[in-house]
């Protein structure tokens, strides 16, 4: 089955506008296994949006650690806020209650959910269609076109996500072949072969693709239900091992690119933090081997980094040495364990 090209879905140019006339809020919920680039988009539609159209972006992160509210400052966001320590579903309902009724306080025009890798949509989406300030614009999914066979059959959750969607948005497939790119998504048409599959350009989408959507996703209470069964009972359990750390090094952005070349990235998921550098302050993105660094332009930061994937705690010395920190320093939550809910 063909991927659409983004200048296909373009049929409603009035999306956009039609959109900012809405009475209720539209939230835009995005799902996506760890490092697949949900963040990405998200930055890169908040840049293509009118400057006087103001977004919320409420982001959920498995650990500790809050790093996109630092880049997301440098952007056209009204109000960031990061639920840390588990994951959106049935456990944290009342958490996103209260951070969805502390974003409408700013009077946002559109309120982007940016999910953990392992948050089901199914009871964020019916919470949001129970309160009567909002409306549920749509479910996007982001698969990372290069790993996605690789952690299919790992998560439950991701064949969930990849399963109830408005929109599913092709990332990271400019360096595939079509042979690869079919091959690797030989799954994903296998579990949902009928919803839009677009592909992103170096991780932008128009807004006018995304906007307008008007989700029939969950619209009874039977449907969620549906959903929460085909979602393993121990959902509320991390997906992934997670290290926390607070490095109070100045690194070379250079020296530490390379060192983290060493991290096995079949272990290494996933590495984000903000980090000081002779550069500046940074916010470091690792991606299944792939590292970014975004300048900062604030001078006061408090480092932190976290590593995510699986085994990694046999690796504990690579991240001891390359970020100079101690081995008591290391904050370890096993995969399986529970999230921490407040």
């Amino acid at each position: 089955m063909p991927l659409y090209k983004q200048s296909s879905m373009h049929q409603q140019k009035n999306n956009f506008k039609k959109y900012m006339q809405k009475q209720k809020v539209p939230v835009t919920l995005f799902t996506g296994y760890l490092g697949a680039g949900k963040t990405t988009v998200i930055i890169n539609l908040i840049k293509n949006v009118p400057k006087n159209y103001t977004i919320a972006w409420l982001k959920n992160e498995v650990g500790n650690t809050a790093v996109d509210s630092e880049l997301a400052e440098q952007q056209n966001v009204s109000t960031v806020k990061e639920i840390l320590k588990g994951c959106l579903c049935h456990y944290m309902i009342g958490s996103l209650n209260s951070a969805l009724d502390e974003m409408l306080e700013s009077n946002p025009d559109h309120i982007f959910i940016e999910t953990s890798g392992s948050a089901a949509p199914a009871p964020i989406v019916w919470e949001i269609r129970k309160n009567p300030r909002l409306t549920i614009n749509g479910v996007i999914t982001v698969i990372d076109a290069i790993n996605f066979k690789g952690y299919v059959d790992k998560s439950p959750t991701l064949k969930m996500q990849a399963k109830y969607t408005d929109l599913i948005l092709i990332n990271k497939h400019e360096n595939l072949d079509e042979r690869t790119l079919d091959t690797n998504l030989d799954d994903l048409y296998e579990i949902n072969l009928d919803t839009p599959k677009i592909k992103t350009d170096h991780g932008y989408i128009s807004p006018d693709i995304v906007f307008g959507l008007d989700s029939t996703l969950f619209l009874t209470q039977e449907s969620v239900l549906n959903e929460e069964k085909e979602v393993e009972s121990n959902h509320q359990t991390l997906e992934v091992d997670l290290i926390e750390i607070t490095p109070n090094h100045i690194f070379d952005i250079h020296t530490l690119k390379t060192e983290l070349e060493k991290f096995p990235k079949k272990k290494f998921y996933r590495i984000k933090g903000v980090i000081k550098t002779n550069q500046g302050n940074a916010v470091i993105n690792n991606s299944f081997g792939k590292t970014e660094f975004t300048l900062l332009s604030k001078k006061e930061i408090e480092p932190r980094v976290v590593f995510m994937g699986e085994y990694i705690k046999e690796d504990a010395n690579l991240i001891t040495k390359t970020f100079h920190v101690e081995e008591n320093e290391l904050q370890y939550t096993p995969k399986g364990h529970h999230h921490h809910h407040k």
